[in-house]
């Protein structure tokens, strides 16, 4: 006679880096404070190589090379590899280059004084420099940014930090982890029983409270990323204007989409949310490329209506009691 595995418990921490939520989930809560620990440290490396918002940045030395080829740390050489890959993977409708579009439309600091901002801004249709003119030179270590372009890993680095924090955990601690960054989510390790129980929702929220509003989905995650893009948590206005922070590359401006969010699995969280993040931009014809990919996504429409390509699982049906 053999006796079940009793299901492996779980404990989580949640706190805030990198301008948003971090929520860590592992499977032996012994080991949380020291994973914790870890954690912060490498998300604190992170800041200090990507960050478009620190003065001290490695990324915004690259503001003032002027068009030479430099060196780079290896943390952000891979980073920078992560972004030109996720451009070339999306036709370019994930690109690096729109640094200055951001700056433009008033993204130019941590999210909670963008909308304590008052300053006018001026909107016109400005194509990204391109991913292209970036060179990256991982045998040397070296990156080459032409003179007046600014880079932006928004769309990627929180995504690949939680890829690479998620894999580092689990090798170390031995055990199952989850990594959420702002709802990019990445898992590494051997998953709880039944998998990892991931709410996929409209609606900014606390975790551990069901959305009042927006419609939601809860899928269980065994490997791999899960990542939600949208056009409604990060807005402003600005004199006038309805703003948020997904750029179409093609005119520097908020994008215009059909769809106000956009959920996808993936191999890894990065590839995830470059797919997020591109449909958005890609609009009518997210879901077929989408589908083309092999990609199993949740895409909602601005009036609530939602399509899901194939591999994305079919909700639970609700049973009514009977009398």
């Amino acid at each position: 006679m053999t006796t079940a595995r009793a299901p492996r418990p779980t404990a989580a921490a949640e706190w805030r880096a990198l301008g948003t939520t971090v929520r860590l989930v592992v499977t032996d809560p012994a080991l949380l404070d020291s994973c914790n620990l870890l954690l912060a440290r490498q998300l604190a490396e992170v800041d200090a190589a990507c960050s478009r918002f620190r003065a001290d940045s490695e990324l915004a030395a690259l503001d003032t090379t002027h068009g030479r080829p430099v060196r780079v740390s290896p943390l952000l050489a891979e980073a920078l590899a992560v972004a030109l890959r996720a451009a070339e993977a999306t036709d370019g409708t994930v690109d690096p280059t729109v640094g200055s579009a951001m700056d433009a439309i008033g993204y130019d600091r941590d999210f909670t004084l963008v909308r304590e901002d008052d300053r006018p801004v001026s909107l016109r249709v400005r194509r990204a420099p391109g991913w292209r003119r970036v060179t990256l030179d991982r045998a040397t270590g070296t990156v080459t940014v032409p003179e007046g372009v600014r880079l932006d890993l928004g769309a990627t680095a929180k995504a690949w930090a939680a890829d690479r924090a998620a894999r580092t955990l689990a090798e170390t601690a031995g055990c199952g982890v989850l990594v959420s960054l702002g709802g990019d989510t990445a898992v590494a390790g051997e998953p709880p029983a039944g998998g990892w129980r991931v709410r996929v929702q409209d609606i900014t929220g606390p975790v551990d409270e069901t959305p009042a509003q927006g419609s939601y989905d809860t899928v269980c995650l065994r490997s791999g990323g899960l990542a939600t893009s949208g056009t409604r948590a990060r807005r402003w206005q600005r004199g006038g204007y309805d703003l948020h922070h997904i750029v179409d590359p093609r005119t520097g401006l908020p994008v215009r989409s059909p769809w106000r969010t956009v959920s996808v699995a993936a191999a890894d969280c990065a590839d995830a949310n470059a797919a997020t993040t591109a449909a958005l931009v890609k609009g009518a014809g997210a879901a077929r490329w989408l589908t083309r990919l092999g990609l199993p996504a949740r895409l909602v429409a601005h009036h609530g209506t939602v399509v899901t390509t194939p591999g994305w699982p079919a909700p639970l049906p609700v049973l009514e009691a009977a009398a």
